[in-house]
């Protein structure tokens, strides 16, 4: 079994895999890491296995807990990874974004893939055919572009999310939610189509935080997956196990 960590901005993200099967996924915050892994690491004593990423710099002690005996990983650009990393600049490619071009190669082998990632921001991640991992994009994701409206004018409100977004806004709340919703709809199918146009037989991958919200509303045909990311941290895992 595989203890799969991934320590973000607000959370603790833990799944316990055998194999490829998810056998269990659980989140909590930061300062309840060592209670809760002791619990899970007592209630899977099966488990030989564990990879942690993190975007907090300072996890000496997570990492103690953790690879107490058991293989221990932590992610990293130097690692063996199961795709040829193409990025000009491979050393500042994130955590999330390498866990989710191995989960491509994972779960579409030879195959073109585009992972769209919904969260604090929204990434663009590509790996082609042949395995090779050649970058995308990022942009603001939804709860920044509504802090962004607020903090840098003078009038206008905070606001977050709602099931009812409306075309023509016909008040500034309604036109708030229009513009970044609609907004951010227009710019994923317009990225979609774009990498449809340039590579055939494109799948689409649709994972984060946000990806329920938007994936119902997009008009490009997708596939969610909200487990992807946990699922590429294990493949890399796995990868790095039989080296």
């Amino acid at each position: 079994m595989n203890l799969v960590v991934d320590i973000g901005n607000t959370s603790v993200k833990v799944a316990v895999f055998q194999d490829a099967e998810l056998l269990e996924k659980t989140s909590f915050s930061l300062k309840d890491f060592s209670e809760k892994i002791s619990e899970i690491k007592k209630k899977y004593p099966q488990t030989g296995a564990a990879i942690l990423s993190s975007v907090v710099k300072d996890v000496k002690n997570e990492v103690n807990l953790l690879q107490k005996g058991l293989y221990f990983l932590q992610l990293s650009p130097d690692l063996a990874l199961p795709f040829r990393n193409c990025y000009a600049t491979p050393l500042t490619l994130g955590k999330d974004r390498i866990a989710l071009a191995a989960a491509a190669v994972a779960a579409f082998p030879q195959k073109n893939v585009l992972v769209i990632d919904a969260g604090t921001c929204i990434t663009y991640d590509f790996k082609n055919a042949k395995e090779e991992y050649l970058g995308g994009s990022i942009s603001p994701g939804l709860e920044m572009r509504f802090k962004a409206l607020h903090k840098f004018t003078a009038n206008l409100p905070l606001l977050t999310t709602e099931e009812d977004v409306k075309l023509i806004g016909d008040s500034t709340k309604s036109s708030i939610l229009s513009g970044v919703v609609n907004g951010m709809l227009d710019e994923i199918d317009g990225t979609i189509n774009a990498y449809r146009s340039k590579y055939e037989d494109l799948t689409v991958i649709f994972t984060g935080g946000d990806e329920q919200f938007l994936s119902m509303r997009l008009k490009n045909g997708i596939f969610a997956n909200s487990n992807f990311l946990l699922e590429g941290l294990n493949y890399i895992l796995e990868f790095n196990r039989t080296q």
